[in-house]
């Protein structure tokens, strides 16, 4: 029986055939005895290896590793394993199967082979992730004379781009000119893609300038290049280049410039390039859908992008995760939490990313309990282990919530070296809460961490400042200002149609300051009559309550919000992005901003997004 079953695909191919076996048996009753038993012969050879080639093929195609087997077994019984199109079908076969060492057997055993034989087996290395045997097999080529073609070149050249082998990828690039191949679409394409994943964006574009044809997989190259290397404003402006050029678009090309327009919150071209997407009818591919939930949650818009979500046909587990992330980075965390299990329910399993989504939910609104249930989860219920970003995440929980000692301890007994946003962690929530032991623990990490970043010694001296300890500040500034480190400045920007506006501490240089900070004043008058009042208290410098409120009210984000309010129509949110976190008198003024003016803000600084509305923020005064 079990025979019977291995060969079942077999014998269902004979019977597909049986009819042209009767017609050819019928055509020789008009020969001799001798001739009929000749032909017969040779019939019945050529039928029986067109039965294993169907047969083989539907291996191929099902991936059925037993039949596959089997097959072969029949192939080596009637002689034919020394026929290259039927090697040739083996290699192909064991290949899908990812039977990688059975391929290479059948490859090495063939007394000749052809150029499909070499592709093919080159081919299945780099499915299979094996670049460097890829590499070898193209070598071993070259030595012994095969003939090769565009498809060879361009199929090595992939294995280079997943081993990031610049080298070997501008040695192969100089073999194509020499073999006159440069100019060959897939070789070229190639090294567009191979340029573009080892960090080389001026020698892909000058690939890509040099193609006197190219095709959609070219241009998606190098708008996904431009991505993957952060270079967002190229890829916004290269894909303005594809619309002009009058090049279709296509799936990978509409999801890379998504991405492009996600990472710099531009809202206003990411609904442009959303428009495009159900123009060509691209909607409903599950990765372009991710794309966009994506765009509009790091852009604030997060009822947008549950729309989006809702609305795609197909769900996968990327955009589940987009969806629970953008969720948690948006203040929802309840909402993060509940899609957490109805993603179970749907049948998807959460993987490392989907806990680090639930975790930061948990920290963004000090939820201790759910944490820990959820690290412990993951674990137990999934079968996975925490990684650096989880235990990250928990520091977080366990800081923001006050249990600095405990976050502590678990960096000190963590399996993984502490990263410097753990510590910094660590020591932003001990400056919340007023902890200067472990401060100063966490500090001495960070400079050795980070020696050049002097936002560690500026954090330490606030702590030290927020206890009036002078003399402690003065170390720390003179410490500061002998070594090299450099402190970001806070900067806000705001988009305003097609420009970016951007703002520092005591903007001066902007073109319209003056009226902005003219509007400023107007709007803390009417503020102020609400109960609004400058928290010093967030001011740390050691200088007169007057001069602290002059510092404050000059904070970048209150001018980009200014700025904006004149400039923006009176029904649109006002978006603000900035490159710190948010401080806590900047905060109280977007409340009451909000109340006065009646306007939606919308703040998104390193952590989080805050959305202010009517006098209230979404994070509950947990930040």
């Amino acid at each position: 029986m079990k025979a019977l079953r291995k060969c079942k695909l077999l014998n269902a191919a004979r019977r597909r055939y049986f009819s042209s076996v009767a017609d050819a048996t019928l055509h020789q009753s008009t020969y001799d005895d001798e001739e009929k038993n000749i032909i017969w012969r040779e019939n019945k050879d050529s039928n029986t290896l067109r039965y294993l080639h169907y047969a083989i093929q539907e291996c191929a195609k099902t991936t059925t590793v037993i039949n596959g087997k089997a097959i072969h077994t029949q192939i080596i019984k009637y002689g034919y394993e020394a026929d290259i199109l039927t090697a040739n079908m083996l290699i192909n076969t064991y290949s899908k199967c990812s039977l990688i060492d059975s391929a290479r057997k059948v490859f090495d055993e063939m007394p000749q082979r052809v150029l499909v034989s070499w592709n093919t087996l080159m081919g299945a290395y780099i499915q299979n992730r094996d670049g460097e045997e890829a590499l070898l097999l193209f070598v071993r080529m070259q030595r012994e004379g095969s003939e090769f073609s565009g498809f060879t070149i361009s199929g090595v050249l992939c294995a280079c781009a997943a081993k990031f082998a610049v080298l070997e990828c501008k040695q192969l690039h100089g073999f194509a000119i020499k073999v006159e191949m440069e100019s060959n679409v897939f070789v070229s394409t190639a090294l567009v893609d191979v340029y573009a994943k080892c960090g080389l964006m001026n020698d892909a574009f000058r690939v890509f300038d040099s193609m006197s044809e190219r095709n959609d997989v070219t241009w998606s190259s190098m708008v996904a290049g431009y991505v993957q290397n952060e270079l967002y404003e190229e890829a916004i402006m290269f894909f303005h280049g594809i619309q002009k050029a009058g090049i279709e678009h296509n799936q990978f090309t509409l999801s890379s410039v998504i991405s492009a327009c996600a990472a710099m919150a531009a809202l206003l071209e990411g609904n442009e390039v959303h428009a495009i997407v159900w123009k060509t009818g691209f909607g409903a591919n599950v990765y372009v859908a991710a794309s966009l939930v994506d765009l509009y949650a790091r852009c604030g818009s997060i009822d947008e992008a549950y729309i989006v979500f809702l609305n795609a046909e197909v769900k996968n587990d990327v955009i589940w995760n987009s969806m629970i992330s953008g969720l948690a980075r948006n203040a929802r965390p309840l909402e993060a939490m509940t899609l957490f299990e109805k993603m179970q329910l749907a049948g998807f399993c959460p993987n490392e990313l989907t806990y680090v989504s639930v975790l930061s939910a948990c920290g963004h609104m000090g939820l201790v309990d759910k944490g820990r249930m959820y690290f412990d989860k993951m674990k137990k219920e999934h079968n996975l282990s925490p990684n650096v970003y989880h235990y990250s995440c928990m520091v977080d929980i366990l800081g923001r919530k006050g249990l600095v000692e405990e976050a502590k301890d678990l960096i000190e007994n963590m399996p993984f070296a502490a990263t410097p946003s753990m510590w910094g962690s660590v020591l932003a929530s001990c400056r919340v809460h007023g902890n200067v032991e472990v401060a100063e623990i966490a500090a001495k990490h960070m400079f050795e961490l980070e020696p050049n970043n002097a936002g560690n010694h500026v954090l330490l001296s606030n702590i030290y400042a927020s206890k009036k300890r002078w003399a402690d500040v003065a170390s720390t500034r003179k410490l500061l200002k002998d070594s090299e480190s450099k402190k970001e400045r806070g900067k806000s920007w705001i988009q305003i149609k097609d420009k970016v506006h951007t703002f520092m501490v005591g903007e001066r240089n902007h073109q319209s300051i003056a009226e902005v900070y003219s509007r400023l004043d107007e709007l803390l008058i009417d503020m102020e009559k609400l109960g609004y009042k400058g928290q010093t208290e967030h001011d740390l410098h050691d200088v007169e309550v007057s001069r602290k409120h002059e510092l404050l009210r000059h904070h970048s984000e209150k001018l980009a919000f200014t700025f904006g309010l004149m400039c923006l129509p009176s029904s649109a949110p006002i978006r603000i992005m900035k490159n710190l976190r948010i401080c806590g008198d900047c905060h109280s003024f977007m409340k009451f901003a909000s109340k006065v003016t009646g306007r939606e803000i919308i703040v998104r600084d390193v952590n989080r997004f805050h959305h202010f509305s009517n006098g209230s923020c979404s994070c509950g005064e947990f930040w």
